[in-house]
Formats: C-alpha cells, structure tokens, sequence
C-alpha cells in the first residue's frame, strides 16, 4: 500500500494523549538532540499511552498487546523522531523480564505495570557469587534510555553457569551510576550512556536468562526473543525512513529552482528516485509484518515456533533495517545542498537510519548468518 503508516491499535489512543505526544516529539526533537536524552515529561507520556505495559500480562495490568501491535505502535513513535521511538522500543523489556521468578514479578508490578527498564548486557561482567545472591561491579555501554529508567539491568557471569545465554541483574536506577558517554551523530536523544556499578548486591531472584525460559505461558513470551528484540529496533528505521519520504514529498511539492528550471516534482530524476524508494520501503515492511503475522499465528494456534521461522523474522527484521537505511540515504540524495545542514529533518533522518542499520541485531552480515540457516549450514551463538 502505497503510503502506508502504522495503524495503532486502539488500546494506545485513548484520550488523545498519544497524537498530543507525538506533536510535542516532532516541534521538540532538536532539543532532545541536544540533550542527548529524551526527557522525562516524555517518559510519562510514554507510560499514560501504554509503551510500558503494552507486553505485560494482563495478571499484572498490563494489556498483552500483540508483537504487530507494539511494533506498529513504536514505529509511528519513530515518525515523530527516530530516538525517541528507539526509547519506546524498550517497552520490548517486559517479555525479558518474564524469565523473573513469578513472586518478583509480583513484587515488580505490585504499584504499577508502566516500569521503564533499561539494560545493558555486553559485556557480562564477572559477578562475586554471595550467600542469596551476586555482588556485581562493572561498566557497561549503550545502556539506551537508561537516564529515563526506574530499574537498569546489567550482564554478569557467573563461574560454573554454562549455556551461552548471558545473565541479567536488575537493581534500581538508584544503584546504578550513569557515565554520559553517549555522542553520536545518529539516534543522538537515545542516551545510551555508559552505566557503572560499583558493590552493589542482587538478590538471585533479581537475576533472570536473558533470552531463557519464560515463567509466563503467554504466546507473547514464547515468540521469537532476539527476533522480537531486533524487530521493535527495526521499526525505528522504517518509521524513520517514512518521515523522510513524507519530507520529501512537502519538498518537492513547492521547491522551485532560481535558475527556472523544473519544481522538483517535475523533475524526471526526482520521480524516479522517489517512486524506488517508495517501492523498496513498502516492499520491506510488507515481508516485516506478514511474517510477524504468521509467526504469531502459529503460536496463538499451540505450535511451537521452528528455526526456519525465527530465521525469516531475524531475516524480515535485518531487511527492514537495511533498507530503511538506503531509503533515507534516497531522500536524503534529493534534499540536495539544504540537506547537509546539521539540523536539517533529511539529514537527522538519514544518519538516525544509518546507526540503526549499524546494530549489531540488524547489520548486513546478518544475512549471510539467515542464507547459512537456510542451506542447513548451521547458525551462529545468538542467532537467530
């Protein structure tokens, strides 16, 4: 469809508060820029639309949104500005947090379902195992969103603990200490900042496997883990890429040349350009969310979901980032010389789709580990 835009579900539109949010993100974005964060008066509104919540269980308050849903969701987020729907997308952290014990889960969501966790897993940091629990000291980068956060988890290992999925400890935001280290020229709002933390003690029951078995039988947390966690990054590029060609559009309609020639939607070069870029982003959003569709299909039909299906969301998901990417790298080719300035929509666009196309979940060479999982060829640790 061309032109096509998220379609929120009606679950996060109540009371206006997520078109009001959106309009204060687009007139604010430059600011948050500058900030390197995205600010807190943000975060709430997040919590009252139901970012938070949208994938805890309904046990807890939250409103077991679909994957489509919350994707769609954090996608339209990402039109407004590209950073602050990164910060959205962590909402995704509620089916990590289902590998908690039920009685922390309890003890979690006990005020409210809207918890802002933030994490930062790479590189687990060794733990001193204490008697109920782990002292844990360390750094950790490209802990996103965490200057927003009530609770920040970190990875540690564990001597003896073996299976190649690393161990998160959560602890209060309050324990944690935050090295702004974060200075990009894309997705600059996110702050992904250094979290340093330094003796702090965590109870056993506040540690869970990252990507490990789910104390929920809920479909939403037997889903595709690092597929989900690459998807809700993803749609961050393609509501991005979406804001660029609207960009565009608004452009060409009214910009004349000095010298007479042609508006620029009369230019051939420009038709031609726009017209593939349009084709290439549909095309990709298409394969995204027909196979979010079909996966969550057959989970919501009992089955249990194969290799070859997690591969073609990962596969789905590095596609979708890629070519987000080349699409705003398009529009940002049509901007001409006004494009190169530091602040212009164009060029925000096009560097904010080039740091998500960089992620490691999402970058090219995620298609080589998809073609070898096709083949028979085996996967990679961590994939898919």
């Amino acid at each position: 469809m061309l032109n096509d835009t998220p379609r929120v579900a009606e679950a996060f539109l109540a009371g206006g508060v997520l078109e009001e949010t959106l309009a204060t993100i687009r007139k604010d974005a430059l600011e948050y820029r500058a900030l390197r964060r995205v600010p807190q008066t943000i975060i709430e509104k997040f919590q009252k639309i139901g970012v938070y919540r949208a994938l805890v269980a309904q046990r807890f308050g939250g409103l077991e949104a679909t994957p489509m849903e919350f994707l769609e969701l954090v996608e339209a987020i990402a039109q407004a500005d590209a950073s602050a729907g990164w910060v959205a997308s962590f909402g995704v952290s509620a089916t990590y947090l289902a590998a908690l014990p039920i009685s922390t889960l309890e003890t979690l969501y006990a005020k409210d379902p809207d918890v802002v966790f933030a994490g930062a897993i790479f590189p687990p940091q060794k733990a001193k195992v204490v008697d109920g629990g782990f002292i844990v000291n360390g750094r950790w980068p490209y802990a996103s969103g965490c200057p927003g956060a009530s609770l920040i988890g970190v990875g540690i290992a564990v001597e003896g603990e073996e299976g190649g999925l690393p161990r998160t400890a959560v602890m209060p935001a309050s324990a944690v200490r935050i090295d702004e280290t974060w200075n990009t020229i894309g997705l600059a709002a996110t702050g992904s900042h250094d979290v340093v933390v330094e003796d702090v003690f965590v109870p056993a029951e506040w540690t869970f496997i990252r990507g490990g078995t789910p104390n929920l039988d809920m479909p939403i947390y037997s889903y595709p883990s690092l597929g989900l966690a690459a998807q809700v990054l993803t749609v961050v590029g393609l509501g991005c890429a979406r804001r660029a060609l609207e960009e565009v559009k608004q452009m060409a309609a009214g910009r004349r040349s000095i010298t007479g020639a042609p508006t620029m939607a009369d230019r051939a070069h420009v038709q031609q350009v726009a017209g593939e870029a349009e084709a290439q982003l549909s095309a990709a959003r298409s394969f995204f969310y027909e196979t979010t569709r079909d996966v969550w299909g057959n989970l919501c039909a009992g089955q249990v979901i194969s290799e070859a299906e997690a591969n073609r969301v990962r596969l789905a998901a590095t596609n979708g980032a890629q070519t987000a990417f080349d699409v705003a790298r398009m529009c940002f080719t049509l901007g001409g010389i006004a494009a190169v300035q530091t602040d212009h929509i164009l060029g925000r666009c096009f560097q904010d789709c080039a740091v998500v196309a960089q992620h490691a979940f999402m970058a090219r060479g995620n298609y080589e580990a998809a073609g070898k999982v096709m083949f028979g060829r085996g996967g990679r640790p961590g994939y898919p």
